[in-house]
């Protein structure tokens, strides 16, 4: 968990510090209404019109832009709704571009020790090192916007749940003579178990016609 995070256009601050970021509002139901209008506008232009080069621009828009615009619109949604979708997913491709050897080691350990469909569902090739999980991720993400968007939800919570898995056992495994590291991936398998549980349910809802 050593690799010196990519460089940004602007400050980004650490993903696990973001995980339970909570910003100012003066009006509440204002920012509930920009985020779900901004979100709902974004993908139905772009589904409408699925370009290339605006497909990628937006998978790469962290890398560029840093996550803090994003959180500022949507990281205060509803975990269950359009905007804390769409959040929930970038906050990922941040976490897994920012040290994806962790997210490497985390998915050959859940992978090893998770007996589900997960893997196949989440879709990495075998192995997965650094880069594949970094082009997963973002293979992901850019289903959102020009493929089947309950798809790439469910891909993404079978992809949370066997980095959860791996983060538990790695937690097992550090206990004994590290700790602080074991708490550290006890609270990333939480996070991510509950990551899984929200995109999974947002995926259902997507077919029902009923995210918001």
């Amino acid at each position: 968990m050593t690799d010196a995070p990519r460089e940004y256009h602007k400050p980004v601050r650490r993903p696990a510090e973001l995980f339970d970021r909570l910003f100012s509002a003066e009006d509440p139901a204002e920012v509930s209404r920009v985020a779900h209008s901004t979100a709902a506008a974004l993908l139905a232009r772009v589904r409408a019109d699925p370009d290339a080069a605006t497909v990628e621009r937006l998978v790469a828009y962290t890398g560029s832009h840093g996550i803090d615009d994003i959180a500022e619109l949507w990281s205060r949604s509803p975990a269950r709704s359009l905007p804390g979708a769409l959040w929930r997913l970038y906050l990922l491709q941040v976490m897994i571009h920012d040290d994806p050897h962790t997210a490497a080691l985390l998915y050959a350990r859940g992978r090893a020790e998770l007996s589900s469909v997960d893997e196949v569902v989440a879709g990495a090739p075998t192995p997965a090192g650094p880069d594949e999980l970094v082009a997963l991720i973002d293979t992901i993400l850019r289903g959102l916007f020009d493929g089947d968007f309950a798809v790439a939800l469910d891909r993404a919570a079978a992809f949370c749940r066997v980095q959860a898995a791996g983060a538990t056992h790695l937690a097992d495994d550090y206990e004994p003579t590290e700790p602080e590291r074991a708490s550290s991936f006890t609270t990333r398998a939480l996070r991510l178990a509950t990551y899984a549980e929200d995109l999974a349910s947002c995926a259902a809802l997507w077919r029902r016609d009923s995210l918001t």
